[in-house]
Parts: structure tokens; sequence; C-alpha cells
């Protein structure tokens, strides 16, 4: 997919178009076993242990029996299918953009290709949309299935005030499914308010639903949001408040002021993401947001698993 395009989001044709961009731009990077938190069946061995009645014999590591003069082998991982849970935000900040696609477009378009990344045997994907009258879940499906329903999901609405604030829905999320998985956020990560400093009322939920499951934050950003240019007089409207603001973006101390909040509240956010122990990729509305994808799943298979130390007993 090209730089600043998007598929008709509820349209089949869109629909063949993102799978065919999956397929031939990121197919097979999340595909694959999941590794669960306890020992039982699987392939990668986890734990060395004394041989004990009713094992597996072709565990046996014939080495370390030798030095140690008794049976001795590998217990295994347990692997499981994949349980992922994504919740997009569609609150009316999203309904903002200046390029090709606004916020919530690229952000459903997101969910899609997570749900066509995560089209597996035994893989289902539950989607939670957070909107102003608060988070709608879906029945946890088949990754292709639900990637689909998430493309004809009606838009949210393009103003009012939120009844359920992001973090609200994250703890919601961590209480309603806590079978250890993926969890996917996709949000613009904006605070109703205008904080640009931590700490963000997001963080603690965010920090505690790390703490069990993978998690995984995609910042969607416009780069309007990013800098003002120079258009003479505008006037501002906060979609969340209907509050307005008329200002002159042809002075360059404001427009300077304003790319140092924004950058400031990028490294915040960034900051805060890191600090949960979670996964952070930011994806723009001009930039070629699939390579972006891309390069952070790349980037995030380089690292090792949470448990990589082999214990002996």
């Amino acid at each position: 997919m090209e730089p600043g395009t998007n598929p008709a989001v509820g349209s089949l044709q869109g629909f063949r178009k993102l799978d065919l961009t999956v397929r031939r731009r990121l197919d097979g990077l999340l595909h694959g076993e999941y590794g669960g938190v306890r020992l039982g069946p699987g392939s990668e061995a986890e734990e060395l242990a004394r041989y004990q009645p009713g094992h597996d014999v072709r565990r046996i590591d014939w080495k370390v029996t030798a030095r140690a003069r008794e049976p001795h082998l590998w217990l295994t991982q347990a692997q499981h299918e994949l349980d992922t849970w994504l919740l997009l935000d569609q609150t009316p900040s999203m309904a903002f953009g200046t390029v090709a696609a606004e916020k919530a477009d690229l952000a459903t378009t997101v969910a899609g290709a997570f749900g066509l990344l995560m089209d597996g045997p035994g893989n289902r994907l539950g989607v939670g949309v957070l909107r102003t009258d608060g988070v709608t879940w879906s029945t946890p499906l088949a990754g292709r299935i639900a990637a689909h329903r998430a493309l004809r999901a009606a838009p949210g609405p393009r103003d009012g005030t939120a009844t359920q604030t992001l973090a609200e829905a994250l703890s919601a999320l961590a209480a309603r499914h806590r079978r250890p998985g993926l969890r996917v956020i996709v949000s613009d990560l904006i605070d109703p308010a205008g904080a640009i400093e931590r700490p963000f009322d997001w963080e603690a939920p965010l920090r505690r639903l790390a703490a069990r499951h993978d998690v995984v934050v995609v910042e969607v950003v416009d780069p309007r949001e990013l800098e003002l240019p120079p258009v003479g007089q505008l006037v501002l409207v906060d979609p969340e408040s209907g509050r307005q603001r008329e200002v002159n973006s042809g002075d360059r101390r404001l427009r300077t002021a304003y790319a140092n909040a924004a950058a400031v509240h990028r490294s915040a956010t960034a900051a805060a993401v890191r600090a949960a122990r979670a996964g952070h990729v930011l994806l723009r509305t001009d930039n070629d947001w699939i390579a972006e994808l891309a390069r952070f799943v790349r980037a995030r298979r380089r690292l090792p698993p949470r448990r990589t130390q082999r214990r002996t007993r």
C-alpha cells in the first residue's frame, strides 16, 4: 500500500486490497505458535528435570543423564492458540485528518490488518470499540472474519464528550478478558483535558494490563497535530468539548510553541508506554503505515522472550 492511501472502509474491494497488502508485505511476521506461561505439551525445551514415571522418554537429554548418572529430560513450554483482543479508539478526537484519510480510518484499517495477521488455526480476535457511549465488545472470531467485521464497523461520532475514558476502557479490557495473550491498543492517546505531560490517567491501567499480557500500543497521529502550517487565521475546534479558539498560524512564535508542545506530548506518551513495558509503534496518516508496522514487528521478533533462562532442578 502506498503512503497516504487507505482502502475504502467497509467495502469488499477495500477488504480484498488490505488482504493483498498484508499478504505481500506483512504475511508471516506474526505467525507461529504462541508460548504459554506454564509447562506442558509443546516443542520448546524450557526446564531440565529428573525423569519421573510418566514423562516422555523422547525428551531425555542423554548427555546430562551421563554426567548426572541418573535420567534427566527437558520439560517443554506449553503452547496455545493466540488469544488476541484489540481496543479500537473511535472517540471524536480520532475524526481528524488532513492527508488522504482521517485517524479513525487508519485506526480501523490497522485493526483489520491485525485481524488478518492473527488468522491461524485456533486463533481468535475480539474487538472492543471505544466511542462516546462507551465500549462495545464483539464476540472473538477467527482473524479473517474479525478483520472483515472491523472494517465494516460504523464510524464513531465526530463530536461529543465520551462517557468512558481510555483509562476506564483499558481497565474494563483487563477485567473482562484475563486469559494471557496479545492485547493491541489503537488510539491517538490524546487526553480529553489536553494534558501533554505525565502522568497520564491511562498509564496505570496500561501497566497492569502489560503485567499479564503482551501489549502493543499503536499510536495514530496526523501531521497537523505535530506542527501548524503558516496559513493565516484559523479557528480550532475541540471535537469533544466544542470549545473554539481563533489563532494566527502566521505567527512564527505560535507555530514554534505548538510544535514544542506536540514534541513534549509525543515524548511523554512514548516514555509512558515504555515504562509500562508495552510495545509502541507510531503511525501517521501521511506515511506508509504498512512499512512502519512491518519494521516494528521485525524489531520485536529480535527481542528475547520473557522467559529465556532454562532452569534446572
